[in-house]
């Protein structure tokens, strides 16, 4: 296909067939969100010079670092480099991150990631070759983002420089060899293979903000102007006339106002959940809810505070040893693959990380099995089975998956601030209170999707079921901030 006609609002994926939307038509007067988006289109040029400033402070707290010695410990974030490029990265960056995703919608790819600005830069001078199939499988996010965690604790990316290199110089690499290969002006990498794409698309639908389309008007204005003078780069690869989803928006501006069809706007928050998810269901994102978010996601976060990650080892570690079988017990392999840092006393054998990725596999396992149930029978008490509303309901769950991440991520934030010397007062309380409105709004969520499907005692019952799903998914995050 030719890239050219993703900026008409045609779509380069081969599920983006046209659907009809649910949009109201814009105000006659343009609000201030709508003031906001047409002024974020008109200072792209400003916004570019933010996203390269982003890479530079990028580009230096990834790699140099990693050319440094170790830290001592009585480094601090003002005077040593690695102690600040950690709390850049895990104390500050990637938490909030995550939480911009629920409140502003993917502004963050739009405005400052400095992977998209990269591939989108090199794929202007690439080979331009078009998106082949297998690169658009929709398994893709839930792979990566799933790789990616679990590597990143063999290796303890948290705590040393060199895998912060390697994990996120590697995907910035690759962001940059996929922009150089695939497309023209686009964001390849970031659409079909950036490993959090899929995390972010999902906390998106949350936002109280999108770029809402007006169809009909869009219809009215190509009639009387088929071939407009402006056209739209829409770098993500979103077919702009049947958006209906914040999910794969970057919510750059690009297009707003376009066709006087396109229009920042409010929304209420969840609603995509409730009168879109259900048109436009993805068993990936359901795997990725269950399996990644509140299964894999919650392994890597326990293990490490887990007396029953200890009580496994030393279970295996014994059966071993009796059957005079020591080598895994003993072996230590280089740092790329498993953490190896003798001068600092952290030394991973292969015992350990075997044991590591069994918890973190047994846990996803107990996990999805146990949500999936709770989701699979609030399904069947909707009347007879349907995988579409099964998927639906699914994800009503992602406000507690999302909460959860947040929290685990924020983990690292509070202990470089403990190690400055900085207490948060109130933390369990405020834990607490994230978890409980997260269950909430989890709540909330099933019992507008349940509506959609039954009434009366059918609803009430499967929003019960829902809710027990989320306090699973809540109680796995109760029992390693108070449970142990």
């Amino acid at each position: 296909m030719i890239f050219s006609r993703a900026d008409r609002g045609f779509s380069l994926s081969p599920d983006s067939a046209p659907t009809l939307c649910d949009r109201g038509p814009p105000a006659t007067r343009p609000g201030w969100l709508a003031r906001l988006g047409e002024a974020l289109r008109r200072n792209q040029r400003r916004i570019r010079a933010a996203q390269w400033a982003v890479v530079a402070v990028y580009l230096v707290l990834v790699a140099a670092p990693a050319l440094l010695p170790l830290p001592p410990r009585t480094a601090h974030v003002w005077n040593n480099l690695t102690v600040f490029a950690q709390f850049a990265f895990w104390g500050v960056w990637w938490p909030f991150v995550l939480l911009s995703m629920v409140v502003v919608g993917r502004a963050w790819c739009g405005f400052f990631c400095p992977e998209g600005a990269l591939t989108e830069f090199v794929s202007g001078y690439g080979r331009g070759r078009a998106v082949p199939r297998w690169l658009m499988w929709r398994g893709w996010p839930f792979v990566a983002f799933a790789c990616t965690t679990v590597y990143g604790q063999l290796v303890s990316v948290y705590q040393y420089p060199k895998p912060v290199l390697l994990i996120l110089g590697g995907s910035t690499l690759g962001a940059i060899a996929v922009g150089w290969w695939y497309g023209r002006n686009k964001r390849v990498w970031c659409r079909y293979l950036c490993p959090v794409n899929g995390v972010f698309a999902l906390l998106s639908k949350l936002a109280p903000f999108h770029y809402r389309v007006d169809g009909e008007r869009w219809a009215e204005s190509q009639a009387h102007q088929p071939h407009p003078a402006e056209r739209i780069n829409c770098a993500p690869l979103v077919p702009i006339r049947t958006m209906e989803s914040a999910g794969p928006c970057h919510m750059c501006g690009r297009c707003a106002g376009f066709r006087d069809a396109v229009t920042l706007s409010a929304r209420i928050p969840g609603r995509e959940i409730v009168a879109v998810a259900g048109r436009q269901t993805n068993p990936w994102e359901s795997v990725l809810i269950l399996v990644g978010m509140l299964g894999i996601a919650v392994g890597a976060f326990h293990w490490s505070a887990s007396p029953w990650f200890l009580a496994l080892k030393d279970v295996v570690a014994t059966a071993l040893i009796d059957h005079d079988v020591v080598g895994p017990v003993e072996w230590t392999l280089p740092w790329w693959l498993l953490t190896d840092y003798p001068a600092q006393s952290d030394v991973m054998t292969v015992l350990d990380g075997a044991v590591l990725l069994a918890y973190v596999a047994a846990t996803a396992a107990v996990m999805t099995l146990g949500l999936g149930a709770l989701v699979g029978l609030a399904t069947r008490l909707l009347g007879p089975w349907s995988w579409p509303r099964f998927h639906h309901l699914v994800q009503a769950l992602i406000p507690v998956a999302g909460c959860g991440i947040f929290l685990g991520l924020s983990m690292q934030t509070v202990s470089l601030l403990r190690g400055e010397g900085v207490v948060i007062p109130g933390l369990g309380a405020l834990r607490l209170a994230l978890l409980a409105g997260a269950l909430l709004w989890s709540a909330g969520l099933a019992w507008r999707v349940s509506g959609r499907y039954g009434q009366r005692l059918r609803r009430i019952a499967a929003t019960a079921a829902m809710t027990g799903a989320a306090a699973l998914g809540v109680a796995s995050w109760a029992l390693l901030f108070w449970g142990w």
